[in-house]
């Protein structure tokens, strides 16, 4: 996205992209709805009607079919008001920390950057404290250093670039597929195989825009890959290590959804509900007490692995499970050796 600005047209850029050399014809509304987060399909509508839309500086309909090389804009009447940064005194779990770089372990809970409904309290906002007195704090740059992301309920390892040099070259590695990436989940169910992978293109859900699903690639989809191997079975829920291909929203939450085992606990997609098991009250209420032990989906950031983004050297971080995740384990061993 570049800087807002007000063009010839009485109008301020708010969004602007270049469709990729390999993108196939795609409606615009589909293709804005997979690059803007929380920007509906009918918002896209709405610009349209309101002649706000353009592709190469031309106003186009909601399902004009975007090409390579397009320049897609959306532009309004108002400037596109900003997110200031506000540095607060939330604390930091660093793992490590150079002069180039440092990787935090981000608790459960935390949001990692400020957006709708979470202007403060988030990871960004612990940052910026950080790094307050130093010449690494934009307050005007909303990513302060971000490379990746995980969600809200997802605990877990991530890297932060304190330079632009180093930002842009470790971007590069998750975009290259190159970073390396493992995953502890908890989920529902026995799985078929004790080890295998999950795959498909990945996009908005069709039925809810917030969420995410597995989609056909004339949808938007992008490509997922995500491998696995069984840790541990616990009577009706499995502890399974993820190591991730690719690096799409929710793409852990979404394929094992997609497979019949979504995350335990996993409101957003099901996981929340007792899906595997008996119809015994006392079973009830035992999975009622690991829902409040473990009070979000089931799943932490591992291990991180990378090439440091100036002196070349692979470097490989480790972090403990959480305390929530290892209670609700040991309740399910406890439960499992009872049976």
């Amino acid at each position: 996205m570049n800087e807002i600005s007000e063009n010839e047209r009485g109008l301020f850029e708010h969004y602007k992209f270049e469709v990729d050399k390999g993108q196939t014809l795609l409606r615009v509304d589909k293709f804005l709805g997979d690059k803007i987060e929380g920007y509906s399909r009918n918002k896209i509508q709405t610009a349209a009607d309101n002649g706000q839309l353009f592709a190469n500086g031309t106003a186009i309909k909601s399902n004009y079919k975007v090409k390579p090389g397009d320049i897609i804009t959306i532009e309004l009447d108002s400037p596109k008001q900003e997110l200031k940064i506000i540095a607060q005194d939330i604390p930091l779990n660093i793992v490590y920390e150079d002069e180039h770089l440092m990787v935090v372990n981000k608790p459960a809970g935390m949001v990692v950057h400020p957006g709708v409904g979470n202007y403060s309290g988030t990871l960004v906002n612990a940052i910026a404290w950080y790094w307050r007195d130093s010449m690494q704090f934009d307050d005007d740059d909303p990513r302060l250093g971000l490379v990746h992301r995980i969600d809200k309920d997802t605990s877990g390892l991530l890297v932060i670039a304190k330079s632009e040099r180093a930002r842009v070259a470790l971007a590069d590695q998750f975009f290259h597929k190159t970073s390396e990436r493992t995953y502890i989940a908890v989920v529902w169910g026995r799985l078929k195989e004790a080890e295998g992978e999950i795959s498909g293109y990945m996009g908005r859900s069709p039925k809810d825009r917030t969420i995410r699903a597995m989609v056909s690639e004339d949808d938007g989809g992008k490509w997922s890959l995500t491998h696995y191997k069984v840790l541990e079975e616990l009577s009706y829920v499995s502890v399974v290590e993820c190591k991730l291909e690719t690096g799409r929203t929710h793409q852990i939450r979404v394929h094992f959804k997609s497979i019949g085992h979504p995350l335990f606990n996993d409101e957003t997609y099901g996981g929340n509900q007792i899906l595997r098991g008996t119809t015994f009250n006392r079973y009830k209420q035992f999975v009622a007490t690991c829902f409040d032990t473990c009070p979000r989906q089931a799943l932490h950031a591992k291990t991180l692995g990378f090439k440091h983004p100036v002196s070349g050297e692979f470097m490989q971080f480790d972090s403990k499970i959480p305390t929530d995740m290892q209670e609700l384990m040991q309740r399910w061993r406890e439960y499992t050796a009872q049976r």
